[in-house]
């Protein structure tokens, strides 16, 4: 499949599915904890193979299994309280216990069951990075689906702003690029074919992406168009430097794709990181600039 056909089959055939998982409010959003934790996992494994090719890393099954925890604990707590109309004491910050539990655990399992200390920085730092990175960052989004604003949820709009500016960041940039960026590529050696013209193209995408937020929700916007022109700024640079920084992964690991799960796009990681850097970041200014939204 070409990159042209890929990248349309993405944005016409795999963001409609996203955003209808992100519209289907069964269960306080169900469907969407499950494709979290699916992507999770998946993402994990992907990342693990990376790593793996330059870097000592505890047990695959014990990684694996931590970051996805983190988005099935983060899925649960948004889950049953509305299921059982129970009210949790820990909230969405059982969350931020488990990993610290975990990061714990893998200091535990390094200081027990290593026979040598000589690789210990690299086992530790590397795990915990693969747990924060695939797990801990994606929880940001099961958080979302809590967010209520006035008492009313804003869970669907609030998503699906965020997921829009991040597609259109990658979209508009790449169409951008393609266009009019060749005599601005190779600036960043992280990704060669990327120009400069086409990340300014993801600024405007984003931005955009915003105000057509703004005009479908303007009920619970209200005047905040030039907040979510910010946000989307914010959220064009941390989609940005999560598509690069997964480049350098690959390009450290000489790979060229995560893995093959998606047919076009390659590995889960491919087409997750610019949502996994650009959560937190959304979560953090929505809270600055709307809320506090719980």
């Amino acid at each position: 499949m070409s990159k042209v056909a890929s990248r349309l089959l993405a944005f016409f055939v795999g963001v409609p599915v996203v955003m209808g998982i992100v519209v289907w409010p069964t269960l306080n959003h169900l469907p969407l904890h499950v494709l979290l934790s699916v992507a999770t996992g998946i993402g994990a494994n992907e990342l693990y193979n990376i790593f793996a090719k330059n870097h000592k890393l505890l047990p695959r099954k014990f990684i694996v299994t931590c970051a996805t925890l983190l988005t099935v604990i983060a899925g649960i707590n948004a889950v049953v309280p509305p299921m059982f109309n129970i009210t949790l004491p820990s909230g969405q910050e059982i969350v931020t216990y488990a990993y610290i539990f975990i990061l714990l655990l893998i200091l535990f399992l390094e200081v027990f069951t290593a026979d040598e200390f000589k690789d210990s920085i690299d086992r530790i730092a590397s795990s915990t990075f693969i747990i924060t990175y695939t797990g801990f960052l994606l929880t940001f989004i099961s958080r979302m689906t809590v967010w209520k604003l006035d008492g009313s949820s804003i869970t669907v709009p609030c998503i699906c702003i965020f997921l829009l500016m991040v597609f259109f960041t990658d979209s508009i940039a790449w169409f951008m690029g393609v266009l009019f960026g060749k005599s601005t590529r190779g600036f960043v050696k992280a990704s060669p074919n990327k120009s400069l013209v086409g990340f300014i193209g993801g600024f405007i995408g984003a931005a955009g992406a915003g105000i057509l937020g703004y005009f479908i929700w303007n009920d619970i916007f209200g005047d905040g168009m030039l907040k979510l022109i910010i946000t989307g700024l914010f959220i064009a640079f941390s989609s940005i430097v999560g598509d690069l920084a997964e480049s350098v992964f690959k390009r450290s690991a000489e790979v060229k794709d995560s893995g093959n799960v998606i047919p076009g796009r390659g590995g889960m990681l491919d087409s997750i990181d610019s949502i996994v850097m650009s959560a937190p970041v959304f979560y953090i200014l929505f809270n600055i600039l709307f809320g506090p939204l719980h």
